[in-house]
């Protein structure tokens, strides 16, 4: 068994659940769920979802955790320690490495307009426009070439700085600080969504009230790949965070907390943004321009809407950050452990690479729009990439790796922290691992490929 590496992991459990929950907490939970929630009849898909993060999702978390602490490696290094006799598994590690490279380069993009929208918040741009001027501003901002491009190369750099930090000084303690103010912010902005009156009740109906008839195949499996995206997994961002896991911490408890703290995000997002769409007549099934849009007439629509927009992309950026630290992480960790780069090398280089390619996916709404393949921009074809064919085949190919391929008494060794503690529930992780998980994650890809 590996041994433990204090110097380069976690130096706590609340640090690594704070780290981890960052990782999956991002703009899928405030940007994403939102509008697909919305999209697919409001309670009754929360309700699948939840379900589906329980059953599956976190049984997919401890797989991660349970690869990246038993090897003690990035995400390529852990199949090729555990399975040294078996080399094609570093495929699977390259998967992840690929996934999340991609990710990184499309999801920067979307990153940066966050930032653009705490300058445009904080000076008053977006007061008392009205919604066509809002649309309109939105457009020529995405469809221009320089501050798109310029606010993602932003946001990648001050990624790179906490990372070039390190593991404790940077993304332990970065995160420490960051989840606890997420949280505050998101309930500050709960509050004030629950305070304006008409369309409340409404609004909180629509998110807890669970409507099966408007639930049909399409919204179950919609729920699965979001509880799957959200919690980050097929990327090897967990078995590099869990690779930084101390030996003592608990496995099936850290996940779910992490779990927890993601979904709790995604439903308190809801409550922050149903609310007030109903309050002021908007349409809760808006779509991605849902927080981009919507959201700014809104504010335009409450007192006090200016603060509340500050505070609310502020949120929306803490969430983005947490997340690209984490994408980052598994490049760099790759790039210092197998190619053995200074951390500061491979966090500049790696970020210099990522931006020459995120920038096609931000010029894809504009100057590139009409340089497509299959039908889809640069940026779609990237999401679509990644969200339907590298993220569930890889986590597809890791419940194998571990569920048949790897030795169970290794597994529940692991799991049960070298029999220090009892892991009541491991036939039923195993049992999750080598048939629920794997069904679950086929239904993603071949619905992906239906579609």
């Amino acid at each position: 068994m590996a041994t433990i590496d204090n110097s380069r992991g976690f130096t706590s459990n609340v640090g690594a659940i704070l780290a981890a929950a960052g990782g999956a907490v991002g703009l899928g939970n405030i940007w994403r769920f939102p509008y697909m929630l919305g999209q697919n009849g409001g309670g009754a898909f929360l309700l699948v979802y939840v379900f589906f993060v329980l059953t599956i999702g976190v049984p997919l978390m401890m797989t991660e955790f349970i690869i990246g602490r038993r090897s003690q490696k990035n995400v390529v290094g852990a199949y090729k320690s555990l399975s040294p006799n078996h080399k094609g598994w570093i495929v699977l590690g390259v998967f992840g490495i690929v996934c999340a490279f991609l990710i990184y380069a499309f999801y920067s993009v979307v990153a940066g307009w966050t930032l653009n929208y705490i300058v445009l918040s904080c000076s008053s741009q977006l007061a008392g426009k009205e919604p066509e001027a809002i649309t309109l501003l939105f457009q020529s901002f995405t469809e221009s070439s320089f501050w798109p491009l310029f606010y993602q190369l932003l946001f990648l750099t001050l990624t790179g700085v906490v990372i070039t930090m390190g593991v404790q000084k940077g993304i332990e303690k970065v995160s420490k600080i960051l989840m606890p103010v997420l949280f505050f912010l998101l309930i500050l902005m709960c509050v004030r969504s629950l305070t304006l009156g008409e369309g409340t009740k409404e609004g909180l109906n629509f998110l807890f009230k669970p409507d099966f008839s408007k639930l049909d195949g399409s919204s179950i499996l919609a729920a699965l790949g979001q509880s799957f995206f959200s919690l980050s997994i097929g990327m090897g961002a967990m078995v590099t965070y869990g690779s930084y896991i101390r030996k003592e911490d608990k496995l099936f408890n850290t996940s779910l907390w992490i779990a927890g703290c993601d979904s709790l995000v995604a439903i308190l997002a809801g409550i922050v943004i149903f609310p007030a769409v109903f309050a002021f007549g908007m349409d809760p099934a808006s779509g991605p321009e849902l927080v981009y849009i919507v959201l700014p007439n809104v504010f335009n629509s409450m007192p006090a809407g200016g603060l509340f927009a500050v505070v609310f992309f502020v949120l929306l950026g803490i969430a983005a950050l947490t997340s690209t630290i984490s994408l980052l992480e598994i490049l760099v960790a790759f790039a210092v452990e197998e190619l053995h780069w200074k951390r500061s090398t491979a966090s500049i280089l790696c970020t210099a690479i990522v931006f020459l390619i995120g920038a096609l996916c931000t010029l894809s709404f504009g100057p590139l729009k009409d340089a497509t393949l299959f039908g889809k921009t640069i940026f779609d074809l990237f999401d679509l990439i990644t969200a339907s064919y590298l993220m569930p085949i890889g986590a597809l190919f890791m419940t194998i790796f571990l569920g048949w391929c790897y030795p169970k008494v290794e597994v529940r060794d692991e799991l049960s922290n070298g029999g220090v503690i009892k892991a009541r529930a491991f036939e039923l992780y195993y049992f999750v691992l080598r048939y629920l998980a794997p069904i679950a994650l086929l239904f993603i890809i071949v619905s992906g490929i239906i579609n």
